[in-house]
């Protein structure tokens, strides 16, 4: 298996989709049912051979952005906050999910073309220097304080850029706030520069924000295998994972977050 994931490598690096040929085991069935599709009298103004879709299930149950999108949006809409702001989340995610039923106000350090949907007011701001005090009652980061610093995005290099975004939430929380944060966990603190960093289940514990102000009010995580497991010790199994998401709701006790 090991053989066969370093060569699916090297293909990608050539420009060879690997997965694509082997979808041309489909091509037999696809030609059948060009065959009868002409038989019927059919008419065919282009042909669009979608080979992949002959093996596809119904959609996807899985994986770190299905599992956290949703989950946090349902704690959201649950806890009705009085201002829901959220910092670098997916926007066709977890964002729309919340603005389906509630004002969500989004901040991001890349630009978003205008919306016509009213739920999503957008302002662009970089979370490692632009952050207000005591602001909203919830907030969320979801799968971007991985980013913060590393450029990918456009944003200025800082290697304690996710440190500042931390501390940055942290200050923005009104106290009694939920902050909602998730990203990649594994067995060790890691940084796969340009693309993002990997924490240690229990590392954020540490951080000198979430210390003196935020007490850890549920853990969940999505495992190696992308199944959600809920209300989980955060030191527990999550802590054996090799690439997976914890997420996180901390609520803010103390209002003492440092510069």
């Amino acid at each position: 298996m090991g053989l066969l994931r370093e060569l699916k490598k090297m293909a990608r690096v050539c420009g060879i989709d690997t997965n694509k040929l082997y979808n041309y085991r489909f091509m037999r069935r696809y030609l059948a049912d060009k065959k009868k599709w002409l038989e019927q009298g059919g008419k065919i103004d282009k042909l669009r051979m979608v080979l992949e879709d002959f093996s596809d299930s119904a959609g996807v149950v899985k994986g770190h952005y299905f599992h956290q999108d949703l989950l946090v949006a349902s704690y959201v809409h649950a806890a009705s906050p009085v201002r829901h702001i959220d910092v670098g989340s997916r926007i066709d995610g977890f964002v729309a999910h919340v603005a389906s039923f509630r004002e969500i106000e989004v901040l991001d350090v890349r630009p978003l073309q205008p919306t016509s949907h009213k739920n999503i007011v957008f302002r662009q701001a970089d979370l490692m220097r632009d952050a207000g005090e005591e602001i909203t009652d919830s907030l969320s980061c979801l799968h971007a304080i991985e980013h913060f610093g590393l450029g990918r995005y456009g944003d200025p290099i800082d290697v304690t850029g996710h440190e500042r975004g931390i501390s940055n939430l942290v200050r923005m929380l009104k106290n009694n706030g939920i902050l909602y944060i998730s990203f990649p966990i594994g067995r060790t603190d890691q940084v796969h520069f340009n693309a993002h960093r990997v924490f240690h289940a229990t590392s954020v514990l540490n951080h000198d924000s979430i210390k003196l102000n935020m007490t850890l009010e549920r853990f969940d995580y999505v495992d190696d295998l992308g199944n959600l497991k809920l209300r989980e010790p955060v030191d527990g199994d999550a802590t054996k994972v090799r690439y997976g998401c914890g997420i996180y709701t901390f609520r803010k006790t103390n209002s003492q977050a440092p510069a």
